[in-house]
Order: structure tokens, then C-alpha cells, then sequence
């Protein structure tokens, strides 16, 4: 009977604890209503480690009812919902009119329309103090004209929301997933990473000091990233553009390197260009490529304009990350996984490839990439006439000919000249010397 009893007041007491955590619970969401004729709106009171706070610019709003805008800020994603009545007036708004950060609509109904983003999204704001996080978004509502009338009832409004956290803590009571890319590292790639082109000299040990270049000449071009206190990366040439001018989609141009990284000039032109092998610092990848011009342009300038891509260097390469060159009918990786080559004869369609590329540069791995445009110009001339050197020989000389002495420079006539009048000085000396030799001799008896 005794032992029953303590049962039972054990029971009671779970009970009682049970129901008070249940009534210390709070809400994430967060409903806030602005004052009334340009008083600020009160702030929400802080939701269980992560509150919604929705202020509205009131001088905007000349009407005498409020706004109701709803915020629900979750651990890495915000939800805005908007009565459609904005101003208390009866006069709906129009859905186009109104956008969350430069984001429009998630979904709507008769009475509210609804913005969904992730925390980093829709033109979002990161703030910090001693003990918060800050995320700071601008619902802008812009009038549109009444259809055929060009005329507007309704002020410009604009209602900020911020989802505030406590720092260092989780934003829930949930364990810490890491499924998404941290905010932090995002911005500091954006902020960090400084991809660039160069134009190295032979021996790849210092940049070239001109842009110069003959036909038949060869350019190395060292494609590099500066990853400051970034994660270690590797670096890859995704795509690749010739053009006369800096814009990169110009008219005439030239791609050398397509497809998610293959070098198709040497398989379209049978160009000797290639990638040097993988130096150890992988945060660079060399080319060496023909120097060309395009036919019948008078401009010898030309910019090369390439779009660089980096992961981290323990992600395996695949079909989008990859640099490929041909070798015979194949292709070969400089990674030494030859098989993600396979497609550069065909289409590396990111969506029938090795993986499918997600928002913010994540696959459904969620594999961390980042990417940006570097570009070089350089000058390609045409040899000159001059610039080829003579022909040695080591034939001995021999008698001027006509056709010799003309390309010494002296003419068949002149030749010819000379030969008769030493002809007719032989022939004058041997007649005076004939006249000469009867008048000396004595008469005979």
C-alpha cells in the first residue's frame, strides 16, 4: 500500500513539471501592430532566444488605422506575412507592388501575402552587438498607377523587420545541424577572395613585363586566387573568352575553354595548347596557349576573359569542377581523375551530371564553391618581312654572271658595255702596235 502511494506522488510531480515547462514555453512568432499617426512601433518583447521585430517609417502613413505586418524569424530562414488592407483603408494592394528586399512573393491568398527568405537573402542586412545578431530587412511597398488613369491613392511605404539572436547560442533549443553554408563564410569568400590572370614568362617564375606577342608564339597564363585565411582551395578555369574589347559578350569572339573546364582549342583548332601540370600549390592552374588574331580585324589587341571557380581542396573534383585537355581521342584531368573528362566531347549538363547545383553554389552535398571573372589583354602581331634572317652558304664565290651582277646591283648592259670597249682598246693597241712595228723595220734592197 505504501509502495502505491509513492507511485502515485511520483506521478503527481511529473505532472506539475511537465505543465510548468509546457506553460514556460514561448512562440516564435512575433506580431507587431505600428502606433498610430507616426508613433514608432513598440519592440516585439525577445521570443525564447530568437525574436521577430517589425518597425514602420509612420510617416509614411497618413491613414488613421496601422499596418499589420507578421514576422517569424527561424534558425536560418525568415517568414513575413502582410495583410493585404496595408493601410486600414479597405483598398487592397496589389501583389506586385510590395517586395520583401528585392524578392517578390512567396505565396498569397484573399487577405495576406507571404515572403519566405533565407536570413542571408532578399537584400538582408548582418548588424552585431555585444549580445546579439542582427538581421535587418526593408519591405518596400511602391504604388503602381491605376490602369489607364496613371494616377496613385497610396504613398510609398517602407516597413523594417529585423530577426534578432542572442549570440552564441543556437537560435533553437534543437541540436546544431551544419546543413546550409554559414552566413559568415559566404561573406568572407565574397570579401577575401581575389581571383586574377597573368602572363608569365617561360620559365613561369615571375610575370612577363610586356603584353607582346608574335603569331606563333606561345602565352603562358597563370590563373591564381589569393585565399587570405580562407580554407585551403583549389582552383579551377570553368570557362574562358577572346574578344577585342573588355566586354566579354562582344562580337567577334572566341571561346577556348568551355564546358565546366575543357580546353576545346586544342581539340577544335588542333592547337599544341595545354595545362601544365597541377603545381603543388593548387590554388593555381597554368595554360599555355597559341597566340592567335581574328581574321581580316585590324586590331591587334585582344582580352581574355575567364571565369575562375575554387572549392575546398578535400572536395573531389567531378564534372563541373574539373580541368581537361585532350590526349589523342581522350581526354585527361591535371587532377588525375580522368573519368569527370568524359562529357567534354558532349555537354557537362549540370543537371544530368555527378551532382546538381543548388542556390548560393551548393549541390545537394551542399558542396562549398565560389566563383568570380579575371581578364588579361595582350597584343598579337604579325611578323614582319624583315624579321625573317638570311640564308647562310658556304659555296665558294665565283665569276659574276649577268644574272650575278644584277643582283649585285649592277645591270646586264653596263656588262655588256664594258666588254665592247675593252674589245676595241685591244683591237686599237694591236693596230698602232702593227703601224709602228712597219715604220721601225729598214727597207729591204
Amino acid at each position: 500500500m505504501l509502495r502505491a502511494r509513492v507511485s502515485w506522488c511520483g506521478l503527481l510531480v511529473l505532472c506539475v513539471v511537465a505543465g510548468l515547462c509546457d506553460a514556460g514555453r514561448v512562440s516564435k512568432w512575433a506580431r507587431a501592430k505600428p502606433a498610430v499617426r507616426g508613433k514608432p512601433a513598440a519592440r516585439a518583447k525577445p521570443v525564447a532566444r530568437a525574436k521577430a521585430v517589425v518597425r514602420v517609417d509612420s510617416s509614411l502613413f497618413k491613414q488613421q488605422v496601422s499596418p499589420v505586418v507578421w514576422a517569424q524569424c527561424g534558425e536560418s530562414a525568415i517568414q513575413v506575412s502582410v495583410e493585404r488592407d496595408l493601410f486600414g483603408t479597405g483598398r487592397l494592394i496589389q501583389a506586385a507592388d510590395i517586395q520583401l528586399g528585392g524578392c517578390a512573393l512567396s505565396g498569397q491568398n484573399d487577405t495576406v501575402l507571404v515572403f519566405q527568405s533565407e536570413l542571408q537573402g532578399c537584400g538582408s542586412a548582418l548588424s552585431m552587438t555585444e549580445d546579439e545578431l542582427v538581421y535587418s530587412f526593408s519591405l518596400n511597398y511602391n504604388p503602381s498607377p491605376i490602369a489607364n488613369t496613371g494616377i496613385v491613392r497610396t504613398d510609398p511605404a517602407v516597413v523594417h523587420i529585423e530577426c534578432v539572436y542572442l549570440r552564441l547560442h543556437n537560435v533553437s533549443s534543437d541540436a546544431l545541424q551544419p546543413t546550409w553554408v554559414p552566413y559568415t563564410s559566404t561573406k568572407s569568400a565574397e570579401d577575401l577572395l581575389d581571383f586574377s590572370l597573368q602572363l608569365m614568362t617561360d620559365d613561369w617564375s615571375s610575370p612577363r613585363p610586356s603584353n607582346v606577342y608574335f603569331l606563333g608564339d606561345v602565352l603562358n597564363i597563370q590563373a591564381s586566387v589569393n585565399q587570405a585565411s580562407h580554407v585551403p582551395l583549389r582552383l579551377f578555369v570553368d570557362s574562358c573568352v577572346a574578344t577585342l574589347t573588355s566586354d566579354p559578350t562582344s562580337s567577334p569572339s572566341y571561346t577556348f575553354i568551355g564546358n565546366y573546364g575543357c580546353l576545346i582549342d586544342a581539340k577544335v583548332t588542333g592547337s599544341s595548347s595545354h595545362f601544365m601540370p597541377r603545381p603543388q600549390d593548387v590554388t593555381k592552374l597554368q595554360l599555355v596557349l597559341d597566340a592567335f588574331r581574328f581574321h581580316n580585324e585590324a586590331n591587334s589587341s585582344i582580352y581574355l576573359t575567364c571565369h575562375l571557380k575554387v572549392t575546398a581542396a578535400s572536395q573531389a573534383v567531378d564534372n563541373l569542377d574539373k580541368a581537361c585537355q585532350p590526349v589523342g581521342n581522350s581526354w585527361s584531368s591535371v587532377d588525375g581523375s580522368d573519368q569527370v573528362c568524359s562529357c567534354c566531347d558532349s555537354s557537362c549538363n549540370p543537371l544530368s551530371g555527378s551532382r546538381l547545383i543548388g542556390r548560393f553554389g551548393r549541390d545537394l552535398a551542399f558542396k562549398e564553391e565560389w566563383e568570380g571573372d579575371a581578364m588579361v589583354s595582350v597584343r598579337v602581331l604579325e611578323k614582319p618581312q624583315d624579321a625573317v634572317p638570311p640564308v647562310e652558304t658556304n659555296a665558294q664565290r665565283s665569276p659574276l654572271t649577268a644574272e650575278d651582277g644584277k643582283a649585285a646591283g649592277i645591270s646586264a648592259e653596263v656588262v655588256l658595255l664594258a666588254g665592247v670597249v675593252a674589245a676595241v682598246a685591244v683591237l686599237c693597241i694591236a693596230v698602232l702596235g702593227t703601224v709602228l712595228y712597219r715604220r721601225a723595220s729598214p727597207p729591204t734592197a
